[in-house]
């Protein structure tokens, strides 16, 4: 049975770890920081992933002892972002964030130059939050069961969007007309806005999507909120229900935040990131930010166990895209 998480602890292993491997490394990584650090946003301005980073920024920043600059480098699915992470020196002083999925869903969508797997080292999970099941409202639903009567009173009439194919939007869609024996039709979009516009105008008549994405047209009556992939309900939508609560736990799914390096950058200096990281993390004011964002604290996952869930994510896309002939155009 796994030990609860102790946070001193956690630090003083770390501390004493990276005493022992800095005594084999260079006086550079040794003194790391000794400038500024930059972290690239696969993202951009504005978002989920810049306004995480901006905070864990703004907290990590003292603790090390130098600035930190955000640097935005959004586009191609936060591609643009790990583009930008490979061309910097492997030192410590480019980090990334960006979303899980760049590394599980994203390879699954569209053809990329190099293995994540590979090039990437997560080193701390900063948030999570699910997704959300949202309808316009000519269905006239009002729920999860009465959205499903719906497409079933009106068999092969009836598509869901996605954000992009290949992601856990078009995923969870397959998934849900698995396990509730629906048979409606993916179109797959370039971005969240030009899809949730032909939701909101009836085009197509569902779509997950993220929190803060669907929020606005939720609160305007444009949308209603079926459900939620998290584990919990999310404090954005507190009167909608899990999937697990109405019977599908399948359709639970996390989105996380991730602060990453290349596996590369020196033992002890990627020990130093990530021990001011979860200490940043521990800031009372920054968990209640991201409250107000509908996103959950990140785990405490060590960054071996964060790949091997990423990988656990990937190989359960890769089969749910492999199921239905999906190939990547």
């Amino acid at each position: 049975m796994r030990q609860p998480f102790n946070l001193r602890r956690h630090w003083l292993q770390a501390a004493g770890i990276s005493a022992l491997l800095m005594a084999g490394w260079p006086v550079q990584a040794q003194n790391y920081p000794d400038k500024p650090v930059r972290i690239v946003v696969g993202g951009p301005a504005g978002g989920a992933a810049d306004v995480t980073a901006r905070l864990l920024a703004e907290k990590m920043s003292p603790i090390l002892g130098q600035p930190i600059l955000v640097d935005n480098k959004p586009g191609a699915g936060g591609l643009l972002g790990i583009q930008e992470l490979l061309k910097s020196p492997r030192d410590g002083y480019t980090l990334m964030v960006n979303i899980s999925g760049v590394v599980s869903e994203v390879p699954h969508a569209i053809k990329v130059p190099f293995d994540p797997f590979k090039v990437l080292q997560p080193q701390v999970e900063m948030a999570r939050g699910g997704l959300v099941l949202v309808t316009n409202t000519q269905t006239g639903a009002q729920n999860l069961d009465g959205f499903i009567k719906y497409v079933k009173a009106n068999k092969d009439k009836i598509s869901f969007a996605s954000y992009s194919a290949g992601t856990v939007s078009h995923t969870l869609g397959l998934e849900l007309n698995k396990v509730a024996g629906l048979d409606m039709v993916h179109v797959g979009y370039k971005g969240s806005p030009p899809a949730l516009q032909d939701l909101i105008g009836g085009s197509v008549q569902a779509m997950f999507d993220g929190s803060g994405n669907v929020l606005p047209h939720v609160r305007s009556g444009k949308l209603k909120a079926l459900a939620v992939t998290s584990p919990q309900r999310m404090s954005l939508f507190p009167d909608v229900p899990t999937f697990t609560e109405l019977g599908y736990k399948d359709l639970t799914e996390i989105v996380s935040l991730m602060l990453f390096s290349t596996p590369d950058v020196p033992a002890p200096v990627q020990a130093k990131v990530r021990e001011a990281a979860m200490k940043a993390l521990q800031d009372p004011k920054l968990r209640e930010t991201f409250n107000n964002l509908g996103l959950a604290m990140g785990t405490a996952a060590t960054p071996d166990e964060l790949m091997a869930g990423l990988r656990a994510a990937s190989d359960k896309q890769g089969a749910m895209l492999k199921s239905v002939g999906f190939k990547i155009e």
